[in-house]
């Protein structure tokens, strides 16, 4: 896929770790044709440490799975936010369905237990959510960026660059599985 005319989905809400968010958002604003940040009821939302607003695009209600060719979690609280949502939950399946790109940092794999897409696959996270992630049948490693087919993860912001990277890779199906 040419880059430049990728769609890419942002799911987040308030409680957000501010860099997780504004480093992806940035790169891919420079990179793809179209970045949609996605919020519960489509308002802007606020950082952990205070960051905000962050404006929105759209609500989780109005996501379509067929307007995007990936989906990128962000970390910090707000994936216990998001992983709330049907209909965010739903949109990750199908996503994930359909073999599309999902990047996840930090907390973000809590929204990927919640949508019950990790049964044998192999992540990384952060740390504190290992129990999770393996409850949730996957395997967890401690490296800065894990590849296991569409699923792209890091753990925690000093991986920024390398999540970006693979990321970006297995949109433009340069990268595989590791």
């Amino acid at each position: 896929m040419e880059l430049k005319d990728a769609a890419v989905a942002m799911l987040t809400a308030d409680y957000f770790e501010e860099s997780e968010v504004l480093f992806p958002y940035y790169r891919l604003l420079g990179t793809v044709g179209r970045v949609a940040v996605a919020t519960p009821g489509g308002a802007p939302v606020k950082g952990k440490g205070g960051f905000g607003p962050f404006a929105a695009h759209t609500g989780f209600a109005d996501l379509q799975a067929s307007e995007y060719n990936a989906v990128l979690v962000p970390g910090g609280f707000a994936p216990d936010l998001v992983r709330r949502s049907p209909e965010a939950l739903e949109f990750l399946r199908e996503m994930d369905r359909t073999g599309k790109p999902i990047a996840m940092i930090c907390h973000g794999a809590w929204v990927a237990v919640s949508a019950g897409i990790l049964d044998g696959r192999c992540i990384t996270s952060v740390p504190f959510i290992r129990p999770e992630v393996e409850g949730a049948g996957a395997k967890w490693v401690d490296e800065p960026v894990m590849v296991d087919g569409n699923l792209v993860t890091s753990r925690v912001p000093n991986d920024l660059d390398a999540w970006m990277n693979g990321f970006l890779e297995v949109l433009s199906g340069v990268r595989g599985d590791d």
